[in-house]
């Protein structure tokens, strides 16, 4: 055989590598070019050409391929929500035990639903910690809303996010591609844990999925979109859930119902709703897993405001929750559960994003918030002047509360696991402050009064101890010249004034119309009890 020397050995490996080269570009070209006018792309510049494995059955495929699959054929697709039912959904002749003492089981009808008792955790813990987290963390620019706005038809903000990606990234760039990126290799659960303990936080609610479609646990549901096959490498609701329950605070699940640009809730969506393919096979599958693997305190659901709660089965789902889940006595949910259902239907009410009313509401709800003023999701490019100051933190907290409200607190980490020194340091100075004044906000009630009628820098609570009752003002601003005047408290012979975490008593005097003057003696600045939204305790009132 004839023996190649160097120079024809170097020649003959570089042809072979051009015409490898070659052929990759044109497959590439060929597969990127392909099924511009199938449905995948309508209305939608989708894209996601990259590998993923169906775990359950163990082999790869090409999601592009097996999404158009899907669509082509329906007779395929029902076999497969049919086979996904009878694993994964509840079947209707087992029913568990009921949690109710009479043996009573909510009807899948919200007249019903509204009427379950909210387990009584959720009033008394007060705060929470809400922690966007995804693979839009990793471009970390604009939102979380970053593919979106990117590739969603009229999406706003899409000219400056398309230059920032013309900008930083290759033109054949796709939203898969961030995913390995998201490594979350300084993610420590016992960490984060910590930092939300000491924030004086009570609950804790991680985004399981967002619209974006991928899972940070590993999903069935989700083949290889998910946080422990690409990315992470990690089960990320798995060891926080762990984490925080170790610090015993309560553990809740944010999980988005839809998806921007699954093909499934696509062709759902162009048949009005009438049918059901992606709330079979991806949402209500994925519900059920999160639920039974992980028994979350909360299931707060989002990303149902394009169709109504029938598409989504949100009352069969609930009243499998209630019924028969494994955390049928102590879940709680939102009001998130169809476009007509927010602020009308569920366990409590959060309405919009930021909902703050200033007025005391007829039932429960929460005010779910963020730090950084224009995104859920980390950012890279925020200002300093885009986050909330402590007191402008407070002053929510304070209005939320004493208007019957719970409080959901925003961070959003970085790609890494690392959570940003202005989230820390709100978070450190929150629980600063709750540690002295936590007693006007853990437990307590609304009083008669929410905001002071005199005064509008002061908001009120109460809370009964030992058969005791007090009325806490909170006043956000220091009193000019030492002294608080009140129109809300009656006073009475044994009436008691003192500022928390500052236990001598202080004098007052009754307004002849109403009210009260509180006379607040100098304090020597090392004596202060806290540097912000300062709480005056009263006892023995005659209104309390």
């Amino acid at each position: 055989m004839h023996k190649m020397n160097r120079r024809q050995r170097d020649f003959t490996v570089k042809c072979i590598g051009l015409v490898s080269c070659i052929f990759i570009v044109v497959f590439l070209l060929s597969y990127l070019t392909s099924g511009k006018n199938s449905e995948l792309s309508d209305s939608y510049e989708y894209d996601n050409p990259f590998q993923v494995v169906d775990n359950t059955k163990k082999k790869q495929f090409d999601i592009k391929q097996h999404f158009q699959n899907v669509i082509q054929n329906p007779l395929g697709i029902k076999q497969h929500v049919q086979n996904i039912i009878q694993e994964v959904l509840p079947q209707q002749n087992e029913p568990t035990e009921s949690s109710s003492p009479d043996g009573y089981r909510y009807p899948p009808d919200w007249e019903a639903l509204d009427k379950r008792p909210l387990p009584k955790w959720f009033d008394e813990a007060k705060i929470g910690i809400f922690i966007h987290w995804g693979v839009f963390s990793v471009p970390s620019f604009g939102s979380e809303w970053f593919w979106w706005r990117w590739k969603g038809k009229e999406a706003k903000h899409k000219i400056e996010t398309k230059a920032f990606m013309k900008k930083n990234y290759r033109s054949n760039y796709t939203y898969a591609d961030f995913a390995p990126d998201f490594t979350a290799e300084f993610f420590n659960a016992t960490e984060w844990a910590d930092i939300f303990k000491k924030s004086g936080a009570k609950y804790v609610v991680l985004t399981s999925k967002h619209h974006e479609g991928y899972t940070n646990w590993p999903s069935a549901y989700s083949y290889s979109w998910n946080a422990l096959a690409i990315g992470p490498k990690k089960d990320l609701v798995g060891q926080l859930g762990a984490a925080v329950r170790e610090k015993d605070l309560k553990f809740g699940l944010y999980h988005s119902l839809y998806e921007w640009f699954h093909p499934l809730y696509l062709r759902d969506k162009r048949n009005n709703f009438k049918t059901q393919d992606f709330v079979r096979a991806k949402t209500l599958p994925e519900l059920h897993e999160l639920v039974n693997v992980y028994k979350p305190d909360i299931i707060w659901s989002d990303g149902e405001w394009e169709a109504e709660d029938t598409y989504w089965n949100s009352t069969e789902f609930i009243a499998w929750l209630y019924n028969d889940s494994p955390v049928k006595e102590t879940v709680v949910t939102n009001d998130r559960w169809g476009k007509s259902i927010r602020c009308k239907h569920g366990g409590f009410l959060g309405c919009n994003d930021r909902y703050n009313p200033g007025i005391l509401q007829k039932r429960k709800w929460e005010n779910c918030m963020t730090i950084d003023e224009k995104s859920w999701g980390f950012r890279r490019e925020a200002n300093l002047n885009d986050y909330l100051t402590i007191e402008k933190l407070l002053q929510t907290i304070v209005e939320t509360i004493s208007c019957g409200g719970n409080i959901l607190i925003n961070i959003g980490p970085a790609h890494d696991g690392t959570i940003a020194a202005v989230y820390l340091e709100r978070l450190s100075q929150m629980g600063e402050w709750l540690k002295v004044n936590g007693d006007a906000i853990y437990f307590s009630v609304p009083w008669n009064f929410q905001n002071d009628d005199v005064n509008q820098h002061v908001w009120y609570t109460r809370r009964t101890i030992d058969d005791n009752v007090s009325v806490y003002a909170i006043a956000l601003k220091w009193p000019h010249n030492n002294k608080l005047q009140l129109a809300g408290p009656i006073t009475g012979d044994n009436t008691n004034v003192t500022l928390l975490g500052y236990n001598t008593p202080m004098k007052w005097t009754a307004d002849p119309s109403g009210g009260i003057h509180i006379d607040i003696p100098f304090i020597p600045y090392k004596e202060m009890p806290c540097k912000w939204a300062w709480v005056f305790k009263m006892s023995g009132l005659t209104n309390s």
